[in-house]
């Protein structure tokens, strides 16, 4: 199985921006702990981040070409603005899980929209960045039932 995990805006500056909503675990941490848990599944993983709403999507396309066979994106910001991350995503057709490291529900008003929601199969919101290690779980179990299916 090939994952691809996809951050957004700002996702970078984890550790750093407003750790009391996003915690202090830095942004190559987080991708130490995805990567030793999808190597204990045996998951090749490839991680992407872009402050850029374009090159999420060339990369959300750019997955489809590589046979990739799910992934898992925290939008940040652009969840609540982006309609070309959710047509992207619809485009390819691949299993998406959304990731939010705070409870978002529990936030700003202007945060209570989620465009990229209607695409993805599955949503985590305010587990830290362990929402990730329950997206790919899901998203496994999901390509696992779909092959023996």
């Amino acid at each position: 199985m090939k994952f691809l995990i996809i951050n957004g805006p700002n996702l970078n500056m984890l550790g750093i921006r407003e750790p009391d909503k996003y915690g202090k675990e830095s942004y190559e941490a987080l991708l130490d702990k995805i990567s030793a848990h999808c190597e204990n599944d045996s998951i090749e993983v490839e991680f992407y981040q872009s402050n850029h709403e374009g090159a999420l999507v060339d990369r959300i396309q750019q997955a489809y070409f590589e046979g990739m066979d799910a992934i898992v994106i925290n939008p940040g910001a652009y969840t609540h603005t982006s309609i070309a991350l959710l047509d992207a995503v619809k485009a390819v057709g691949i299993p998406t899980a959304e990731v939010h490291i705070s409870k978002v529900e529990e936030r700003e008003d202007f945060r209570q929209v989620s465009y990229i929601r209607a695409a993805c199969c599955f949503t985590v919101t305010g587990h830290g960045t362990d929402g990730y290690l329950e997206a790919i779980d899901f998203l496994k179990e999901k390509l696992k039932d779909k092959n023996e299916g």
